[in-house]
C-alpha cells in the first residue's frame, strides 16, 4: 500500500475530512488533496506529524511493503462499527447507481407532469374548447394523474429494492480497502463535467420556466386559454430541468457516499441519525398538504408552488435544527 492510500486509509478511521486533516497539520486542503491522489509527498516534518496523528510509525507511512499497522502506545485509531467496501462492492454500487439514476430522475419527472393533463382538460373545457363536461374532463386528468404517479411510485419502489443491499454506505462509516479511492476519484473526475453540464441546464431550465408565464400575460387579452398552456409548458420545462438535476445529482451522490465526501461524511451521517425523522414526517406532511389543497380547490394550476416552497423551508429549518444542537453540546 503507498503512501496516498495509508494517509486516506488513516484519515478516514479517525473520522476526519480532508479538512480537518489539514488544519490539524497546518496546511491547505488542496495539499492534504494531493498528498492522497499521489500527486505530491509530504517532507518529513508532516510525516512525523502525521504519525504522530494516526498513532503509527513512520516506518508504516513510508515503507510500501509494510500493509499492517505498527501502533504506537496512544493509537487513537478504531476499525470497530467500520464496514469495510471491496473493490467489487464499490464498483457494483456504482452500476446499480448508474442503473436507477435515470429512472429515480424519470419518477420525480412523471410527478411534476401528472397534473398537466387535467389542468389541460379542466381549461379547454372551461373556455369552451372541449365538448367535454366538467366532471367528464376532471375524471380524465385524474385517471392520467394518477396512472403517472403509480408509474413513478413503482419505478421508485423497484429501484428502492435495487439499493437496498448498499443502504449501509448512506448511514454507516465505512473503509474502503486499497485502490477502491483511486477508482471512486477517477470516475468522478470524468464524470465532473458531464455533471456540471446537466446542473447547469437544469437550473436555467427550472428559472426560463416562468418565462410562458410572462408571455401569456402579455397576451392574455387575445387568448385567455393561453394562461393554461403558459402553466402546462412550466411544468413541462420544471420536470425536464428537474430530470437533469436529479440524474446528476444521483450519480455524483454515489462517489461523495464511498469516499465519505459532503452530506455522507461521517459527522453528516452522525447528524442523519438524530434528524432523519424530521425528513420523512416533514414531507409526507408537505405530499399530503398538497393532494388536500389540490383536491379540495381543484387549483392544480397553483398547488404546484408548494413545492419550491417547501423546498426551501425544509432547508432553513434544518439548518436551525443543527445550529441549536451545536449550541447545546
Amino acid at each position: 500500500m503507498i503512501l496516498a492510500d495509508k494517509i486516506i486509509d488513516l484519515r478516514k478511521k479517525n473520522g476526519w475530512s480532508q479538512e480537518e486533516l489539514a488544519e490539524k497539520l497546518d496546511v491547505s486542503r488542496q495539499s492534504v488533496s494531493k498528498w492522497e491522489g499521489a500527486q505530491s509527498v509530504p517532507d518529513m516534518a508532516r510525516i512525523v506529524r502525521l504519525s504522530e496523528l494516526f498513532g503509527v510509525s513512520t516506518d508504516y507511512l513510508l515503507k510500501d511493503e509494510i500493509e499492517h499497522m505498527e501502533l504506537t502506545a496512544d493509537d487513537p485509531v478504531t476499525e470497530n462499527g467500520l464496514h469495510t467496501v471491496t473493490m467489487e462492492e464499490a464498483a457494483s454500487f456504482l452500476r446499480m447507481r448508474e442503473f436507477n439514476a435515470p429512472r429515480v430522475a424519470l419518477g420525480v419527472m412523471l410527478c411534476i407532469l401528472s397534473p398537466v393533463l387535467i389542468i389541460l382538460l379542466s381549461g379547454a373545457q372551461e373556455f369552451g374548447l372541449l365538448a367535454l363536461s366538467e366532471n367528464r374532463a376532471v375524471g380524465l386528468g385524474l385517471v392520467a394523474l394518477f396512472a403517472l404517479v403509480g408509474c413513478a411510485v413503482a419505478l421508485f419502489v423497484s429501484c428502492g429494492l435495487r439499493a437496498r443491499p448498499y443502504e449501509y454506505l448512506e448511514h454507516e462509516k465505512i473503509d474502503t480497502l486499497y485502490g477502491v479511492d483511486g477508482m471512486v476519484r477517477e470516475r468522478r473526475d470524468r464524470f465532473q463535467e458531464e455533471f456540471t453540464r446537466h446542473l447547469i441546464m437544469g437550473i436555467l431550465l427550472c428559472v426560463l420556466a416562468v418565462v410562458p408565464i410572462f408571455l401569456a400575460m402579455i397576451f392574455a387579452e387575445e387568448t385567455a386559454f393561453l394562461h393554461v398552456l403558459a402553466v402546462c409548458v412550466l411544468l413541462a420545462m420544471v420536470a425536464l430541468g428537474v430530470f437533469l438535476i436529479v440524474r446528476a445529482g444521483i450519480l455524483w451522490d454515489s462517489y461523495r457516499q464511498l469516499l465519505e465526501e459532503g452530506d455522507y461524511s461521517r459527522a453528516s451521517k452522525e447528524e442523519q441519525k438524530k434528524y432523519g425523522w424530521f425528513a420523512s414526517c416533514y414531507w409526507m406532511l408537505v405530499t399530503a398538504g398538497f393532494l388536500a389543497w389540490s383536491f379540495i380547490t381543484n387549483s392544480w394550476d397553483r398547488s404546484w408552488i408548494v413545492w419550491p416552497v417547501a423546498g426551501v423551508a425544509f432547508g432553513a429549518i434544518y439548518a436551525v435544527l443543527k445550529a441549536l444542537h451545536r449550541r447545546d453540546a
